[in-house]
């Protein structure tokens, strides 16, 4: 059995709809207090209000951006003035946009980078001074299969990006240790969020028949992944990436799923 984390304090980043609301929900049914952070103030709302309902942990929103120094900062301050600290912080805030190579301006590379990867070093760096204080600091990063195991076309971006978040989470890793702090990242595969629903079944079926499991993720399933790695249970787990796919990355072909119909 785990220790319980009720009442401690936790930020998630993009928290207020896919897998970000997902990862929230997890942790506001274990009781922690949760602070979800977004830019659009309707998705915000209601989310705080679904996950609010839960009744075991607190909830509140704030609204900011991940790319800007200074709005990190006021996230950061909020959830300490809201919720006394900061345990955890799940750096979850990120996009993905299509575009092929070849057809990408250098717009489209600067919003995923900004997003993606400045997002994350400067949510980590605001957090950093309470996550010290907390002695127990956790920081969990939403990463992805895609760029730094899979490929699709339109994504190169997207998974330079998802790569590069490694990259950052062992040196990271590295540096924080002595501050106690842990930095660990989940890798999800295909997920059911609320846009895959537009794609029509057809997509999704195709998307399961590429999946061992022959499901999609729940975002759920991101969640609990999340929750262990901040858990005291996991305080000598540091600089690791869970893959959370299905066994989707398993296959070396279509063949090999297809032999075991």
């Amino acid at each position: 059995m785990f220790t319980s984390i009720a009442g401690r304090s936790v930020i998630v980043t993009g928290g207020t709809k896919g897998i970000g609301k997902g990862i929230a929900k997890v942790f506001v049914r274990a009781g922690a207090n949760v602070l979800i952070t977004g830019r659009n103030e309707k998705d915000a709302v209601s989310a705080a209000q679904e996950l609010s309902s839960l009744g075991a942990g607190s909830v509140t929103y704030f609204l900011g951006d991940v790319t800007d120094r200074d709005s990190s900062a006021a996230m950061a301050a909020t959830a300490v003035k809201r919720n006394g600290g900061i345990d955890v912080l799940c750096a979850n805030a990120g996009i993905f946009p299509a575009s092929t190579l070849i057809n990408m301006s250098e717009g489209d590379m600067d919003l995923v980078f900004d997003t993606n990867i400045k997002g994350t070093l400067l949510s980590v760096q605001a957090c950093l001074p309470a996550l010290t204080e907390s002695g127990r600091g956790r920081i969990i990063l939403t990463s992805s299969i895609t760029g730094p195991y899979t490929g699709f076309p339109g994504w190169s971006h997207y998974g330079a990006s998802k790569a590069a978040q490694l990259g950052f989470m062992r040196t990271a890793a590295i540096e924080f240790a002595a501050l106690k702090i842990t930095v660990n990242a989940v890798l999800p595969g295909n997920i059911a969020t609320e846009g895959l629903a537009e794609l029509g079944e057809d997509y999704r079926r195709s998307m399961e028949m590429s999946i061992p499991l022959r499901r999609l993720g729940e975002v759920e399933d991101i969640g609990y992944a999340a929750l262990f790695f901040a858990t005291d249970e996991a305080a000598y787990v540091t600089g690791q990436a869970l893959i959370i796919d299905g066994g989707q990355v398993l296959p070396e072909s279509m063949a090999a799923l297809e032999a075991i119909d």
